[in-house]
């Protein structure tokens, strides 16, 4: 028991608040300021680590690149943006790792990883590779998950809305900005956030709000309640 990780941060953020304890009560020569500097320095620590913990269940997180996303994607909620991770695609085994609905529109980001020691690169502006490796399929995937999402949410909504597909890949630098290769947007994994909101406003704030909620429902959680 003294291993499991909610142990180890109950331990150490104890350890943190009776080292600011101790030095501030030293310092300024009366214990109450010290206990009261321990109680603040607990806090601080409980609210910095809730906001870098993830929304994708702990059991579930299989892929690096799906946090790094969702770690933009989490900036973005300021801006009037809101996300569904690990989404389903009814009667497959299909998965999109983040759906975006916000001001700029609708989203699908695949979160890759793949090996930095082979480069990125794309022939005719129709064939992306990576290393000697076609990638055809994930981008024929990719492509195609966004496309029911687009299906599901339209007929739910009563009028045609359009998720833009991309793959978000980490790993290996990719040699340009944002390129559209057979329909989807294929960009390096940093600049997920700015793919999203480099375009004009398409949604009003109540448009977003029945959007995410039916894209919720169509779209059921790969995980339980991821």
């Amino acid at each position: 028991m003294l291993q499991q990780p909610r142990f180890l941060r109950l331990r150490n953020r104890a350890l943190i608040a009776l080292g600011v304890g101790l030095l501030v009560g030293f310092l300024v020569r009366d214990w109450r300021v010290g206990a009261t500097a321990a109680v603040v320095a607990a806090i601080l620590d409980t609210v910095y680590r809730a906001r870098q913990a993830s929304t994708v269940p702990a059991w579930r997180r299989a892929s690096v690149a799906e946090r790094r996303t969702e770690a933009q994607l989490r900036k973005l909620e300021r801006s009037g943006y809101r996300t569904l991770h690990a989404r389903a695609i009814p009667g497959s085994e299909a998965q999109i790792d983040h759906l975006v609905v916000g001001p700029t529109g609708v989203y699908a980001v695949d979160s890759e990883k793949w090996d930095k020691r082979l480069p990125v690169r794309v022939q005719m502006g129709k064939k992306l590779f990576h290393g000697p490796f076609d990638m055809k399929p994930r981008l024929t995937e990719a492509s195609w998950e966004a496309s029911q999402a687009s299906e599901l949410i339209s007929k739910a909504y009563g009028r045609e809305i359009s998720v833009v597909p991309s793959l978000a890949i980490y790993g290996p630098p990719v040699p340009w900005k944002i390129m559209t290769i057979r329909g989807v947007d294929v960009y390096e994994g940093a600049r997920a956030r700015k793919w999203i909101t480099k375009r004009e406003r398409a949604l009003t704030d109540a448009e977003i709000d029945r959007l995410y909620e039916i894209a919720a429902q169509v779209l059921p959680a790969r995980y339980g309640d991821g």
